[in-house]
């Protein structure tokens, strides 16, 4: 599933955040796009996700304008999780990740063998499922995490957006996360694209990373093309050293 920015003009009142960005977004494949803060990252995520309308240009999905996708049509095709998602009181692991097949049910549909099906995958893949009777705000703060995931996963979407799906967690959480949404994409052919912070963990997990700076896209490439020095400088105004991660092999950024 290939989606694309065309000329996309993106901002907030009388202040323009990206302006004509073109931008290909490969199928299948896990995208990180980096950059500092205010650069436009959650931006253009929310943008690509259909979360806000843009200024100028357009988003399309396999060639079509995603603003002219029904709702429920899009939603089967596109699932997002949004920064810092809001569940209400009490809500069980496994009532959330049953609102991920809202999508596929018409109205008062009974719940179906395709749904139960899903939802118990989507557990299974996250790891929760003997928690799935627990309510979600007695999880720790990776395990609550992990079961939105669950229920983006629910969805069964081949494209998945995520902003920030790290922040907050601590390092062994944010290995957890990731470590997940590489095996799924591995395992299913799901294209992932999130936005990160930190860059040797955006270095690791990647196949391709989106850079922005101020004015705009610094690089987009393999990790070992986008994170060099100069366009650390570029984007950052980061003076660093980047060499082999002795792990993975990965690029690592040292400051300086």
């Amino acid at each position: 599933m290939s989606l694309r920015a065309e000329a996309l003009t993106l901002g907030y009142r009388d202040r323009a955040i990206i302006e004509a960005l073109d931008l290909d977004l490969p199928r299948g494949g896990m995208t990180t796009i980096l950059g500092p803060n205010g650069c436009g990252k959650s931006t253009l995520l929310r943008a690509l996700a259909r979360l806000i309308k843009p200024r100028g240009g357009r988003v399309t999905l396999d060639g079509r304008d995603i603003h002219a996708l029904p709702s429920r049509g899009l939603a089967r095709e596109m699932a997002i999780l949004p920064q810092s998602p809001l569940a209400p009181d009490g809500i069980t692991v496994g009532d959330l990740v049953k609102r991920g097949r809202t999508p596929w049910r018409g109205f008062l549909a009974p719940w179906n063998d395709e749904d139960a099906d899903a939802c118990a995958d989507a557990l299974a893949a996250v790891g929760l499922s003997d928690l799935a009777d627990r309510p979600l705000q007695e999880l720790s703060g990776g395990q609550r995490q992990r079961a939105w995931i669950a229920l983006v996963l629910a969805q069964r979407t081949p494209l998945l957006l995520l902003d920030e799906p790290t922040t907050y967690l601590d390092l062994v959480h944010q290995l957890e996360v990731l470590s997940l949404l590489r095996q799924r994409n591995r395992d299913t052919g799901l294209t992932v694209i999130s936005v990160l912070h930190d860059l040797n963990l955006a270095a690791r997990f990647s196949d391709h990373l989106v850079l922005l700076g101020p004015d705009g896209i610094v690089a987009t490439g393999s990790p070992q093309n986008v994170l060099h020095p100069d366009r650390l400088m570029q984007a950052f105004g980061l003076r660093a050293q980047v060499m082999p991660d002795p792990v993975t092999g990965s690029p690592m950024v040292i400051p300086l």
